[in-house]
């Protein structure tokens, strides 16, 4: 049996650490996966990115058909507010993975962006995987 301690984690096929944030990732995949349609094969968690000397890690990658990436989901502690650091972190992470949807959430809060014209804008609503595929 599983330590109480850990999530079995489905995109990473392992135990994980029971974290605050890791709790909110494995909310999200699950929004993703039930309310969205993402079929699990298309999403990965904890994405290693690169910039020169820097590294980063995106919490979700949404990828759509032929492996392109669509979106991603940056995820914080519920007791974490999301403000302009958060959301330049994202932006900064769409500028390596040229996404269509940027999601920001700590499980309390969640925002939506949608890249039109070459910049994001809000959004009300998650878009299915069918129209983040698009």
């Amino acid at each position: 049996m599983p330590d109480r301690n850990t999530y079995s984690d489905p995109l990473r096929h392992r135990e994980v650490a029971a974290t605050p944030e890791e709790r909110v990732r494995q909310w999200f995949i699950g929004v993703l996966e039930g309310t969205s349609g993402v079929p699990r094969h298309q999403m990965m968690s904890e994405v290693p990115l690169h910039y020169g000397n820097k590294s980063w890690r995106a919490d979700i990658v949404v990828y759509g058909p032929g492996g392109r990436p669509v979106a991603l989901a940056e995820c914080k502690r519920p007791d974490v507010t999301l403000n302009a650091g958060t959301a330049q972190q994202a932006l900064r992470y769409s500028s390596l993975l040229p996404v269509k949807f940027i999601f920001l959430t700590n499980g309390n809060s969640t925002y939506v962006y949608e890249r039109r014209d070459g910049s994001f804008s809000p959004r009300t609503d998650i878009p299915s995987y069918a129209e983040m595929s698009l």
